[in-house]
C-alpha cells in the first residue's frame, strides 16, 4: 500500500511539473508574440484608431493570461510543497529521511519565484516597449 501512496505522489510531482511548463511557455510565448505585434503596429497606430484599439486588446490578453498563469504557478507551487511534505514525512516513517535533503523545498520555492518574476518581466516589456515605440 506505501508504495502505491509513493507512486501516486510521485505521479501528482510529474504532473504538476508538467502543468507548470505549460503556463510558463504560454505566458512566454504570448507575450513575445504581443510584442512584436504591437511594436510592429505602433507606429501606425497614431494615425490609426483601430490599430490602436487592437494594441489594448492585446496588452488586456497579456494581463489576462499573465494573471492566470501566475496563480496557476503560485497553486503549482503549494501544491508542490504538500506533495513533497508528504513524502518527506513517508521516509522519515520508514527511516530514510537521509537521503531526501530537505533544502530542496527552499530550491523549489526559489525557481517557483523566479518562473513568476521571468512571467512578470516579459510580460511588462511586452506592455511597455509598443507604447514607448508609439
Amino acid at each position: 500500500m506505501l508504495e502505491r501512496v509513493h507512486k501516486h505522489i510521485i505521479s501528482e510531482l510529474q504532473q504538476n511539473t508538467r502543468t507548470d511548463i505549460i503556463f510558463i511557455l504560454t505566458a512566454i510565448f504570448l507575450n513575445l508574440l504581443s510584442l512584436g505585434i504591437n511594436s510592429a503596429m505602433a507606429s501606425d497606430s497614431r494615425n490609426e484608431t483601430d490599430l490602436f484599439v487592437v494594441m489594448f486588446i492585446l496588452v488586456a490578453l497579456v494581463l489576462v493570461v499573465n494573471t492566470i498563469v501566475i496563480i496557476g504557478l503560485l497553486k503549482g507551487k503549494q501544491t508542490r510543497t504538500k506533495l513533497i511534505g508528504g513524502l518527506i514525512k513517508m521516509y522519515e516513517d520508514q527511516n530514510v529521511s537521509g537521503y531526501y535533503d530537505k533544502s530542496l523545498l527552499t530550491n523549489y520555492n526559489t525557481r517557483y519565484n523566479l518562473f513568476i518574476l521571468t512571467v512578470v518581466f516579459i510580460g511588462a516589456i511586452a506592455i511597455a516597449i509598443p507604447f514607448i515605440v508609439r
